[in-house]
């Protein structure tokens, strides 16, 4: 477990959906199953997380979980770090799900705050893996200034494309992302900047889960 991470031991949720009745033609289930899901953090690393500033926690009706971030700071220009303009966070989870299911990472929703001058540039990028598999293809997010509001990026795919976690074997879940801030040559000395926190701990990033029954 993840010194310092905002989570008492396992973070559970208990189901209240009924239990999946039917599935699409690609076998994969509306509902979620009908048994508690349990998300423990086995490692954070990255500077975009420092120890005690993310937290997980599963939806109640198990087809979600939240990643929330304190300290998800990217910048550049003016008199900032200059290692400051990425910003990145590894997340290693263990997802323990009901016997006879697996899961697949079907969406993510990814928001924050960002203010760039005008000529500066950001990215957010992601990517996702089992333990043992090789990482997904990185989904990245350009955005330009001048820009000063919320954003917000959704990584999507589709179902015939799905990663599978594999059936009866326990295999880490990883996500890897990361900001990066350039703050152009129109106006190199102010700063531009790029967050996945808020201080009021309200804005989190959400990942959809997708389910069906192992053969």
């Amino acid at each position: 477990m993840a010194r310092g991470l905002l989570l008492s031991g396992a973070v559970a949720a208990l189901l209240t959906a009924a239990l999946p009745t039917r599935a699409s033609a690609s076998g994969v289930f509306d509902n979620p199953p009908p048994d508690k899901i349990v998300i423990d953090v086995a490692t954070v690393n990255g500077s975009g997380c420092p120890a005690g500033t993310a937290a997980v926690a599963v939806s109640p009706d198990n087809t979600a979980f939240t990643v929330t971030y304190s300290s998800y700071l990217a910048q550049a220009g003016g008199n900032s770090d200059p290692t400051a303009f990425r910003r990145n966070c590894q997340l290693d989870l263990i997802v323990h799900v009901p016997q006879g299911f697996t899961y697949a990472i079907a969406s993510a929703d990814y928001r924050g705050f960002l203010s760039l001058q005008p000529g500066a540039s950001a990215t957010q990028k992601a990517s996702y893996y089992f333990q043992g598999s090789p990482d997904t293809v990185p989904k990245t997010h350009p955005f330009s200034g001048a820009f000063n509001d919320n954003w917000e990026a959704t990584d999507s795919t589709d179902v015939a494309q799905l990663v599978w976690a594999p059936c009866g074997v326990e295999r880490n879940f990883n996500i890897n992302t990361e900001l990066r801030v350039n703050a152009g040559t129109q106006s190199p000395g102010k700063v531009s900047f790029m967050t996945m926190d808020s201080t009021d701990g309200d804005i989190s990033t959400v990942y959809h889960m997708a389910w069906k029954q192992c053969p």
